[in-house]
């Protein structure tokens, strides 16, 4: 396959008769809102490498306007047909669909529509009620028209992902999916089509996601290495003591650290890694303009406790730079060994 092979579709009909000539090889499906950039990619070469040579890898580009609460926003999300054809084509599809509206809703919106449940009201879905709802919604309708064997999407919409792999299983969507790690700029911002719109103060304000995020992996990767040495050590508040009556206060203190490091190294540690790069760059011209830091249990997206000692946990931040909304996240997991 070249790049020039992605074959671009804009009706049901068409897609139903793709290809005509072999209706048995395995289907991937990538699922855009278009202004591809190199996370889709990243998402669509995966496709491929799973399906292989001898599968059919399609790309949907549509921009789904029950997903937006204002109209502003639907106008305002960059739509880059012909550039997105050649980048899903570069990376290895064989086919863009890219319906319009009254091919996806020919009765105007839908009557009928899925509800993502308590997990949609939290976190994005508290920030933008509906939002769930119309994903679902569309992602039901997008996998009964691509009919794909498996399903990609990127982790960077964690609960999207989540509430799509919730759905698949309560409804018994003959479909697998796949979580596609989080693409990033080289300065760890997490890639978005609505990068573009961020001028070069805006984008030094954002870099704030992507760092708190890191502070917090790295506090709970150093807590736990301060464990794992307790454990190899056998480290005691007796022993900080008596290195500080010797005067030893240095040693005192890395050997308090060492004694008190708890195994899970402490929810409430990692909120507060990334809470104070986030309160800086609140001070920030322009300031980011935070809705939620969240430390999250991925099944059903309800706030983790501080005393949770050990299982995978996603922290989620949501901020606004300027008029520019964005969400980042990154998985952990607590109790894990150094």
């Amino acid at each position: 396959m070249t790049a020039s092979a992605a074959t671009l579709l804009r009706t049901a009909a068409e897609l139903t008769g793709y290809p005509p000539e072999d209706d048995r090889a395995e289907r991937a499906v990538v699922m855009t809102m278009g202004a591809l950039h190199e996370g889709h990619a990243s998402l669509i070469q995966t496709a491929r490498a799973v399906v292989g040579p001898a599968g059919q890898v399609v790309v949907t580009v549509f921009v789904n306007p029950l997903q937006f609460g204002e109209s502003a926003d639907l106008d305002r999300y960059p739509r880059t047909l012909d550039a997105d054809l050649a980048v899903a084509g570069a990376a290895g599809a064989d086919v863009v669909f890219a319906p319009s509206v009254d091919e996806v809703y020919p009765g105007g919106e839908p009557q009928v529509r899925i509800s993502a449940g308590p997990m949609g009201e939290r976190l994005e879905g508290a920030s933008r009620p509906g939002h769930f709802d119309g994903m679902l919604t569309v992602v039901a309708k997008l996998l009964h028209l691509t009919r794909p064997d498996v399903a990609f999407f990127g982790q960077k919409d964690a609960q999207q992902l989540a509430l799509i792999r919730r759905m698949v299983r309560d409804l018994n969507f003959p479909v697998e999916i796949v979580g596609v790690e989080t693409a990033r700029e080289p300065d760890g911002l997490a890639l978005s089509s609505r990068n573009r719109f961020l001028d070069p103060h805006e984008r030094h304000t954002a870099l704030a996601l992507s760092r708190a995020l890191f502070a917090a992996r790295d506090r709970l990767a150093a807590q736990q290495a301060l464990h794992a040495r307790a454990q190899t050590a056998g480290a005691t508040e007796g022993r900080a003591a008596g290195l500080t009556r010797l005067g030893e206060a240095r040693l005192a203190a890395d050997a308090q650290a060492v004694a008190r490091a708890r195994p899970d190294g402490g929810p409430a540690a990692v909120r507060a890694a990334a809470r104070t790069i986030l309160d800086d760059a609140a001070a920030e011209q322009p300031p980011l303009d935070l809705d939620y830091l969240a430390l999250v249990d991925p099944a059903d997206f309800t706030e983790i406790p501080d005393d949770r000692t050990d299982g995978d946990a996603i922290l989620a931040i949501a901020g606004r730079v300027g008029a520019t909304r964005l969400i980042d996240n990154i998985p952990l997991t607590f109790g894990a060994p150094a």
